[in-house]
């Protein structure tokens, strides 16, 4: 099986995950502060930071310091101001404390070489009352992401972030390739 990388701008993407819907099922919107924890180039940090306006911020970490580089030359094209990016590993990066409304993994938890410091780290980022999203991929075989033996069971995922001090506030499916988890600080 292939593994076929998406660009930020991959518009055959946005056909089966679509970030404005995903935002709507989150509860992302204008004036919140977003962290996208494994960024990559962009495809929901970019319309976040369209989403939540000038005035407040989205923090972008990625590994990839050329994702990075590429993030951030599509926000300048755009005169998108309000992004803080930059290239890390999300089990030391903490972009801010207490600061966030949504702590965001956009298919990458399971990339993660220690999941649940990301989801600790997430914690001390995220306001009293923000809220942690896990977009991940359905643990059956499909055409392209990551390895069935990669990706993360819901149950796994719920186990994690409950572990990590986050009670969940529902999970669903997001689309045909992917379930969502959104929880909140316990």
């Amino acid at each position: 099986m292939s593994r076929r990388q998406f660009r930020a701008d991959d518009p055959e993407r946005r056909t089966w995950q679509d970030p404005e819907e995903i935002f709507g099922m989150i509860g992302l919107g204008p004036g919140m502060v977003f962290g996208d924890m494994g960024c990559g180039d962009g495809y929901f940090a970019l319309p976040a930071a369209r989403k939540v306006g000038n005035r407040r911020r989205v923090y972008a970490v990625d590994i990839d310091a050329d994702a990075i580089a590429r993030l951030c030359q599509q926000a300048e094209r755009e005169g998108l101001k309000n992004i803080v990016a930059r290239s890390g590993e999300a089990e030391i990066a903490v972009p801010c404390e207490g600061c966030a409304d949504l702590v965001f993994f956009g298919i990458t938890l399971h990339d993660f070489c220690d999941p649940g410091q990301v989801i600790r780290n997430a914690r001390i980022t995220l306001k009293p009352s923000g809220h942690l999203a896990d977009l991940d991929w359905m643990d059956q075989p499909m055409e392209f992401g990551p390895p069935l033996q990669k990706r993360f069971s819901i149950e796994k995922a719920r186990r994690m972030i409950e572990s990590g001090g986050f009670g969940i506030l529902s999970v669903r499916d997001a689309g045909p390739y992917h379930y969502l988890i959104l929880g909140g600080r316990s």
